[in-house]
């Protein structure tokens, strides 16, 4: 079967490709993405040992290729090595690709995977990819000194000739990736070059601007969401400092939620309910208006759904009584009508009309 790239690309609209050449890094910097964002990254390496089962020698015969020893993988000529590592990469895209669509559905993803140009103007649009990339020479020791290469390490130093086997590690990754960079570096796409004075810092904040994830003045050092406390009226008073005093109050009661932080100022929070049937419902969003088009409202809106989730829940709601901004900003989180009746919700001056849901 065969789609269109149209159709992968809308399929694929809430998944960042975080891509490259060996030791670029970019395992490094989705992981710090992720944690930083609480977003789900997706290793295609990680997964591979998984699509290996569920792969058949007829369809992807190099992901079942098997090696009596590291002696014998490391024997091959750069040619046979490198078209074993090509076919491997593009076996395993098909896999890859079906357990994006499903984990993108309802979040963002950040995939860590191998991707050449040609197959990021397949599946991607440009402002949803960055390419990290290394110079391609003597790859071997960088990619054997890291914790997470152990098991690689350990395979390349049981062959009997040590050296012998590095020599032809790194001379097929640098025939595979001379011409990558290469055209990396000739494309329209946004890509980083790795030297020995790049920080990790320095490269997530290049790459989350280019994502848009947050705007350009924006430190991730001073940023804090933080579940609302007993002691958090100031904050909330400093936010809906417009609303009388009796009227505050009554507002807040509830304190369920969630408020954001920039150098301990508040400049946002989300504040949700438990509707009658005991799903999740947003019931304000606010952003100061100095911060807004930078990515706060959501941030904190995929930071309650992924809350909500790991709580149990499955469904969340918010209303659609809101302007038509406001609704297309839900429905880019993938929000959808669920309704036209109505319902009076206590401390409400009007019912609702309709809600937007969203499965989790």
């Amino acid at each position: 079967m065969i789609f269109q790239d149209n159709v992968i690309k809308e399929y694929l609209k809430n998944v960042y490709f975080i891509t490259g050449t060996p030791c670029g890094g970019k395992t490094t910097i989705s992981r710090e993405l992720g944690k930083r964002y609480n977003l789900l990254v997706y290793d295609i390496d990680e997964q591979f040992e998984k699509h290996q089962k569920i792969s058949n020698p007829a369809f992807q015969p190099s992901m079942n290729k098997a090696f009596n020893d590291a002696d014998e993988f490391f024997g091959r000529t750069v040619e046979e090595y490198k078209k074993w590592l090509i076919d491997n990469t593009r076996e395993q895209l098909d896999f890859v690709l079906l357990d994006l669509i499903r984990l993108s559905k309802n979040q963002i993803v950040l995939c860590d995977c191998h991707l050449t140009v040609e197959e990021a103007d397949k599946l991607t649009e440009a402002s949803r990819i960055v390419f990290l990339i290394k110079e391609p020479s003597d790859l071997v020791d960088d990619y054997c000194n890291r914790p997470d290469h152990q098991a690689f390490s350990d395979f390349i130093n049981s062959t009997s000739d040590i050296e012998k086997a590095k020599a032809i590690c790194n001379a097929t990754l640098k025939s595979l990736n001379e011409k990558r960079c290469n055209d990396i570096k000739c494309s329209n796409y946004f890509w980083i070059e790795r030297t020995e004075n790049s920080t990790v810092n320095e490269t997530v904040r290049k790459v989350e601007q280019h994502f848009g994830l947050v705007g350009k003045d924006f430190s991730m050092d001073t940023f804090e969401i933080r579940y609302m406390q007993m002691d958090d009226k100031e904050f909330w008073y400093s936010l809906d400092k417009h609303l009388p005093e009796a009227e505050f109050e009554n507002k807040v009661r509830d304190r369920r939620g969630y408020i954001l932080l920039e150098n301990r100022k508040p400049i946002g929070l989300l504040r949700y309910n438990l509707f009658w049937d005991n799903t999740p419902f947003c019931t304000m969003l606010f952003i100061d208006w100095n911060y807004h088009n930078k990515g706060y409202g959501k941030m904190l809106m995929e930071y309650w759904e992924k809350d909500m989730k790991s709580q149990g829940y499955g469904m969340l709601l918010t209303s659609t009584q809101v302007d038509e901004d406001a609704q297309h900003f839900y429905r880019k989180l993938g929000y959808k009508d669920c309704g036209g009746f109505v319902i009076d919700i206590p401390g409400y001056e009007q019912p609702m009309e309709m809600f937007l849901v969203k499965g989790i």
